[in-house]
């Protein structure tokens, strides 16, 4: 049987790309915001033409991004090193 003779796979009826507008109705946020993720670089966009899509597997990832435990936060330590050089009454050095 030759490849012209051989039944095809049937294309599923899921798009394997989304438009900007279709991905925020996913994820239920705005136009806006799925423009503004993109732009921050939280979401990868493939670009076909002038035409920007994102992919189901894109939204998945960005989705399990945002589940995922974080990591705490450090607290920058502060330089201010006032409180170290104040003298007090009792200092030989206050008048």
């Amino acid at each position: 049987m030759g490849d012209a003779q051989r039944p095809r796979e049937p294309v599923s009826s899921d798009p394997l790309l989304l438009t900007p507008e279709e991905a925020a109705e996913v994820l239920r946020v705005g136009r806006t915001t799925i423009y503004a993720l993109m732009k921050a670089g939280e979401l990868h966009a493939v670009h076909i033409g002038r035409s920007c899509r994102i992919s189901h597997a894109e939204l998945e990832r960005y989705v399990h991004r945002l589940e995922a435990p974080r990591a705490p936060r450090r607290t920058r330590a502060t330089t201010d090193q006032r409180q170290l050089f104040e003298l007090g009454p009792e200092s030989p050095d206050a008048a």
